[in-house]
């Protein structure tokens, strides 16, 4: 390997603060996969917590988006579109960067189609992620994700999945490394392993990444 997707994982964890959420977030995840919407009823039922608890571990999460019915439609898994197109069981979601869709495959235990806009109206990139097998199919082979810890972030999305993208190439990532010198671009192969270790700690539960 030619990183070490641990030391990867604890800065961003440190950058992030941590996710005291764990107890809710897969299960979120879950619901959200179905292709529906999560109340509180919905989520308080699925975790077996308190209606006002689950109001409360949403309130701390400010990138949660919601519906005007006040259901959530995404965290980092979306209803809403993106660029990033995420299929699951023949579901059209979305995520909210390149390393989502490495992420929840192993969250979900389900495997999942995905393709993904490059920088810049570039190239699509196309890959099959299962979460035993791993990256089953990636097009073009070259693909790289582009990742920049940030210092802190108290919008995930805003602060981290926004520099996060997939590019066809270690060379067309060149410029962005260059915008973004605290940055690093990984092969597919090795933001996956990153992806894995996000996904057991941030489902470990309460005190998890």
């Amino acid at each position: 390997m030619s990183i070490d997707s641990d030391a990867l994982a604890d800065r961003l964890t440190a950058a992030t603060g941590g996710d005291p959420t764990g107890w809710l977030w897969p299960v979120l995840l879950r619901r959200l996969a179905t292709g529906h919407p999560g109340s509180l009823d919905d989520l308080a039922q699925a975790t077996g917590r308190h209606r006002d608890e689950v109001r409360n571990a949403l309130a701390a999460l400010p990138d949660t988006e919601y519906d005007e019915h006040g259901r959530v439609v995404g965290h980092g898994l979306t209803l809403r579109e993106t660029p990033h197109r995420f299929t699951v069981a023949g579901r059209q979601l979305y995520t909210w960067c390149a390393l989502d869709t490495l992420i929840f495959p192993t969250v979900l235990d389900q495997p999942a189609r995905v393709v993904s806009p490059t920088p810049g109206g570039g190239a699509r990139v196309r890959l099959h992620v299962d979460p035993i097998a791993g990256v089953t199919a990636l097009e073009p082979a070259t693909a790289v994700v582009s990742v920049l810890i940030p210092d802190r972030c108290d919008s995930v999305r805003a602060a981290f999945c926004d520099q996060v993208h997939f590019f066809a190439t270690p060379t067309t990532a060149q410029d962005w490394l260059t915008d973004h010198p605290g940055g690093t671009v990984l092969t597919v192969a090795e933001a996956l392993e990153l992806g894995r270790r996000l996904a057991q700690d941030l489902t470990r539960g309460p005190g998890c990444c």
